[in-house]
């Protein structure tokens, strides 16, 4: 029995420590899965300060984790620098995925959003809500750069915020003949990617050989704010937004697309 995605070929642009999952999955429904890694994860440029950060964390009420990657790097600083969190600490999760990396290294997150799974979503907790967070210190995990909007949310509530960056993204260096290849063949249909960074780095990856192929074919993305840089980098069909930024809801959204543009007979 075919699958529901029997005949899709989708580049996976996902680090490539964290694309395997995805990959399984969409393979699962009879689907190829090319992994491309649009971002790669490396140490911190200042590794120092977050390390002052984590010894003292015992004079935090909450500590905030961004991605999977904060909470991997973050909880392995902790546990390098003092063992294990501090007890009393607070834990927060911006999303499903977080969550889940949080639970696999043992740590219950007392605040998750449902639904949506960005900074938005988890200002809008009831456990965030200002005369709950006014006063407190608040500790975020995060990568170099990332956005600014739940800290000065929080400092607008009345929190002390700091943020503790454990890690930074960089573009990889890859050969895009793989990609190229596929699109001579007709056999790249979608691209998953997971933050605007990503579909930026996978434009400049690809070069002038592959722009207008890569122009051409349907992203499936995680956020409003990756269909907007879609449109501003001139892509020719309307992004896909899946419901999170979980696997099963990537591979959820590939299925409702592709359900529509599968080859007759198949």
């Amino acid at each position: 029995m075919s699958g529901a995605l029997e005949g899709l070929g989708v580049a996976v642009t996902r680090p490539a420590h964290q694309a395997g999952r995805l990959c399984r999955l969409i393979e699962a429904e009879g689907g190829r899965a090319i992994r491309f890694p649009a971002i790669e994860i490396a140490p911190p440029r200042d590794p120092a300060a977050a390390q002052a950060l984590v010894d003292r964390l015992e004079q935090y009420d909450l500590a905030v984790f961004i991605s999977p990657n904060a909470a991997e790097r973050g909880l392995g600083l902790v546990r390098e620098r003092r063992g294990a969190l501090p007890p009393g600490l607070a834990v927060a999760a911006v999303g499903a995925g977080t969550a889940r990396a949080l639970r696999a290294l043992g740590i219950e997150p007392a605040l998750v959003p449902e639904g949506r799974f960005d900074s938005e979503a988890l200002l809008a907790l009831p456990g965030l809500a200002p005369e709950r967070v006014a006063g407190r210190r608040v500790v975020i995990f995060r990568g170099e750069g990332g956005r600014e909007l739940l800290a000065r949310t929080l400092r607008a509530r009345g929190a002390r915020v700091d943020h503790a960056e454990v890690y930074r993204r960089e573009r990889p260096r890859a050969d895009p003949a793989p990609l190229l290849d596929a699109w001579r063949r007709g056999a790249l249909h979608a691209v998953v990617v997971t933050s605007g960074e990503a579909l930026r780095n996978l434009c400049a990856m690809v070069g002038e050989a592959g722009r207008d192929a890569l122009l051409g074919t349907q992203v499936v993305g995680v956020s409003g704010r990756v269909v907007q840089l879609a449109r501003e980098l001139g892509f020719r069909r309307p992004p896909v937004v899946a419901g999170a930024a979980a696997d099963e809801a990537i591979v959820e959204a590939l299925r409702r697309w592709w359900r529509g543009r599968r080859p007759a007979g198949r």
